[in-house]
Order: C-alpha cells, then structure tokens, then sequence
C-alpha cells in the first residue's frame, strides 16, 4: 500500500474542520459549529490558523492568508479556499478508509518521535493539538498521540471511547508501529 502523500494525510486528518469552515460560508448554522471549532483551536494555541480560517469566514479570500502559518496549516488553509470554489473538492470527513490511509504516514511521526526527532515531535503534537479541538474521534486519538510516542501499544487502552472508524485507524497505526519496531 502506497503512503498518502504529507499534505493528503494533513487534509484526511483534519477533514472534519477542512468541511466545517468551508461549508459555513454558505450555511449560517454550520457556521456556529465552525466558529466553536475556531475557538477550540485558539484554545490549544493554534491562534495563527485560527486566525486565518475566521479571515476565511469573514471573506477574506487570498495568498495573504498563509503568511506565518506553517506548512500544515498552510495545507489547511489552502484545502478551505479550494472547497469554497469547487466544493467537489472538500474531503470526506466520514470516510474510514481515507482516514485509516493516513496510518502510515501517522505512525512514521510517532516513530520518530519516540526515537527523538525533535521535527517529528514538534509536527506530531501540532497535529495532535488540532486533532483534539476537531472533535470525535479525532479527539481521542489527539489525546493518545503521547502515549504511543511513550510506548503504549495496547490497543484496548487506545481506543476507549472511540467508534468503529477511530478504532480502525488506531489499529492501523499500531499494526505500521509494530513493523516499525521490528526495523
């Protein structure tokens, strides 16, 4: 199985949010939902997408958007204005099976992480931080990103709380560790 590429694992992990502030530039009710996720975002720190997505919202529409944002982000952003102009484009937030395509890619930043890549670590608790405030369960798995890069391989204790789809990307990235490990 092919690995998604950076910025397709960026956009499957954060579909949810991608769809959300999309979506509520044409919808006043998703746009309460998208502005909560905002604020959840500002909550973690991540004030500089934050910023940008309720810019977004307030019609901004240009390059000056990514200034400051890091590459994930700026991932994010871009993915937002394409969805307002073809939303053919926005990703599906319920698809397990791009989600679980982002294993691979999530399981190489925990591994390096705990192999003490000081990039992998700063990417993968990014990441983690903007899983949580997207909510579901993405939230838990935002939650459990320091216990796999601590060690934590059991799969019960990882998946507490989640639904049939969370599961199934956890044990996707537990099954990539494992092959990992034996490297």
């Amino acid at each position: 199985m092919a690995m998604p590429s950076y910025e397709q694992q960026i956009i499957q992990t954060h579909a949810g949010l991608i769809v959300q502030v999309a979506q509520a530039v044409f919808d006043a009710q998703v746009r309460m939902t998208a502005e909560s996720s905002i604020e959840q975002l500002k909550r973690f720190g991540e004030t500089k997408l934050a910023d940008a997505l309720q810019q977004i919202l307030g019609g901004s529409r240009n390059e000056s958007l990514l200034i400051g944002l890091d590459e994930a982000d700026q991932v994010i952003v871009k993915t937002v204005l394409l969805g307002i102009q073809n939303p053919d484009t926005l990703p599906d937030p319920k698809s397990g099976g791009e989600a679980t395509a982002a294993a691979p890619g999530l399981a190489h930043m925990i591994h390096a992480s705990a192999s003490g890549n000081p990039q992998a670590l700063q990417l993968l608790a990014s990441m983690a931080e903007q899983m949580t405030a997207a909510g579901g369960d993405m939230k838990y798995l935002g939650g459990m990103m320091r216990k796999m890069v601590n060690g934590e391989r059991e799969a019960e204790v990882l998946t507490k709380g989640m639904g049939s789809q969370g599961q199934s990307l956890v044990l996707s990235i537990l099954e990539e560790l494992a092959r990992l490990d034996l490297h």
